[in-house]
């Protein structure tokens, strides 16, 4: 059976991360069947780890902020998270699927496909944000 999003809950969640007027600073989503759902929002990114098991395959659009000294922003990611123990089927079914969400999380500044937990860990991400981000000042500030 071909997967299929919920568009309008997801699109809910995904507003309230790129929200400014809100704390949330990600959105999971996962496999209900053959149904991407939300799976939770959060304002603690230790909080969305834990949703990355072994045995689990699901999607998260996180905000972090980022800058330097001069210029503090939000940027946004979007992780594919593929547990260790996911069968190869779902593996390969989960890059199609990624279409279904990215029509939805349309604005994001990296993407990452992980399934090693320490590629989870904030500071790696925060430092391929700020890799991706251009412009770096923190340099001049000291």
């Amino acid at each position: 059976m071909a997967t299929q999003i919920d568009k309008e809950a997801c699109r809910e969640a995904y507003n309230q991360v790129r929200d400014d007027n809100t704390e949330t600073s990600w959105a999971a989503f996962k496999y209900e069947g053959s149904k991407i759902v939300p799976a939770g929002l959060g304002t603690d990114y230790e909080d969305f780890k834990k949703l990355c098991t072994d045995d689990g395959r699901l999607f998260g659009f996180v905000r972090f902020t980022t800058g330097d000294a001069l210029s503090k922003r939000a940027k946004f990611t979007l992780i594919t998270w593929i547990g260790e123990n996911v069968s190869g089927l779902q593996r390969a079914k989960i890059s199609t699927d990624k279409t279904l969400v990215k029509d939805v999380v349309q604005n994001f500044a990296k993407e990452f496909m992980i399934s090693d937990p320490r590629e989870l860990e904030e500071e790696y991400l925060r430092m391929e944000l700020k890799k991706a981000g251009g412009a770096n000042y923190d340099a001049q500030a000291e």
